[in-house]
């Protein structure tokens, strides 16, 4: 696994494109992360080496400090890169229960077509 942390998102999801731009432009200075979309090689490398159990979640993983999370794991702990001022909501957001965290997930990745225009090139930045 490498060291750097990554956060594998759906390439033609409209959501996630808007998701990795959030956090891109509101990064710590200290922090580094890179996007990949889930379909790519590199991608299925990396979820292909995580937890039998990780490995057919059909979900976002973030990859951090070589250990996998995913759903709505996945989504608050990517509060942990940006600015204080919003890592901050993290613990408030963490003291929900994650069954209850997932089911929200869950819906929201299920109507995210419906309320997220599908992007015509998948925007990641590859670095």
């Amino acid at each position: 696994m490498t060291q750097r942390d990554f956060l594998l998102l759906d390439g033609d999801c409209g959501l996630c494109h808007r998701l990795a731009t959030f956090i891109d432009k509101r990064l710590a200075k200290e922090q580094d992360i890179g996007y990949r979309p889930i379909n790519s090689e590199d991608a299925q490398q990396m979820i292909a080496e995580l937890p039998k159990k990780h490995q057919d979640a059909d979900s976002v993983y973030l990859i951090r400090n070589g250990k996998s999370y995913i759903r709505s794991a996945a989504g608050i702990r990517c509060l942990l890169y940006m600015k204080w001022y919003y890592k901050m909501w993290f613990p408030l957001l963490w003291i929900i229960p994650l069954p209850l965290r997932d089911i929200g997930y869950r819906i929201i990745a299920k109507y995210r077509y419906k309320f997220f225009k599908q992007p015509s090139e998948c925007l990641f930045r590859v670095d």
